[in-house]
């Protein structure tokens, strides 16, 4: 089905320091960022008007930005008051912000110290990032061929645009092979994450989560950790091997656009949605709406 393209919307977008119109906000063809990636992002939700943790998330922009060798011409505050901005000039409620920011056009080649730093913000409406059937149900992922780069070869604890090349592609193949998504390995075999969000298992009661040493500890992952605690569940966070996941019964994936979503399958290997996830999905929901304090 169709959707409407997202350089012809109306609206507006913070760019630079100023809400223009959704149409304006263009960069060059010759943009630094888009010949050798030197851009950051942020992926943040929308609900009842207000942004989930938004402060961390501005926070970790800046934070990306500054391990890519640039720092942000704003202050986190100033990015906060800016995303606040862009949602309420475009009335959204419940929906998706993406603020990034990138190196300029000033110099082409690897070398790109002159080059101005520029940050944007757009937001638009945006349902579950999964299916409602699919949420009920649980995902099917397939396993990726790509595995997440070692932390010595691609600054794997920022948020970086280049980072999710290989994540395209494995999402791409696992869609096409009628998967919803890929689980990736490590560069050491370890099970990872999937291609944009963290993973979890359950067994015997216990949640079990890969530590995130080559790829984001997401502000979801931590979020749902400190719900599970709450509720007196166990949480290990250690090297998980693939041939372990024959013996979790539950597993599910947490992110900002995922949220918390359960799984059913893994290649070869099946899960039930069970008490636990839905006891983690429901309370995280709870706690994005405001019926719960964090």
């Amino acid at each position: 089905m169709a959707t409407q393209p997202f350089d012809d919307r109306d609206g507006f977008i913070w760019f630079d320091g100023e809400l223009i119109d959704w149409r304006d906000a263009k960069v060059h063809v010759l943009t630094h960022a888009l010949h050798y990636a030197s851009c950051v992002f942020e992926g943040e939700r929308v609900y009842g008007g207000t942004v989930f943790k938004l402060t961390e998330h501005s926070q970790r922009l800046a934070d990306s930005a500054r391990i890519l060798g640039f720092e942000l011409p704003y202050t986190v505050q100033e990015i906060d008051d800016a995303t606040r901005a862009v949602v309420a000039a475009n009335g959204i409620v419940d929906g998706y912000v993406r603020p990034l920011a990138w190196r300029g056009s000033e110099m082409m080649g690897v070398s790109a110290q002159a080059n101005r730093i520029h940050v944007a913000m757009a937001c638009w409406l945006w349902p579950s990032y999964f299916s409602p059937e699919a949420k009920l149900k649980g995902l099917r992922l397939a396993i990726a061929d790509w595995k997440r780069p070692s932390p010595d070869t691609a600054p794997t604890s920022s948020k970086a645009a280049g980072l999710y090349m290989i994540c395209t592609l494995s999402k791409h193949k696992a869609e096409q092979a009628g998967f919803d998504d890929a689980l990736m390995f490590d560069y050491r075999g370890q099970v990872a994450e999937a291609t944009g969000a963290n993973i979890f298992f359950v067994k015997d009661g216990k949640l079990h989560t890969p530590k995130p040493d080559c790829f984001l500890d997401g502000i979801t992952r931590r979020t749902v950790i400190d719900i599970a605690k709450k509720h007196q569940i166990d949480v290990v966070e250690r090297a998980i091997m693939p041939g372990e996941m024959e013996g979790f019964e539950q597993a599910f994936l947490t992110g900002t656009a995922a949220e918390v979503t359960p799984l059913r399958e893994i290649g070869p290997y099946n899960f039930e949605v069970g008490t636990i996830t839905q006891t983690l999905m429901h309370t995280y929901d709870d706690l994005v709406r405001g019926k719960l304090r964090d």
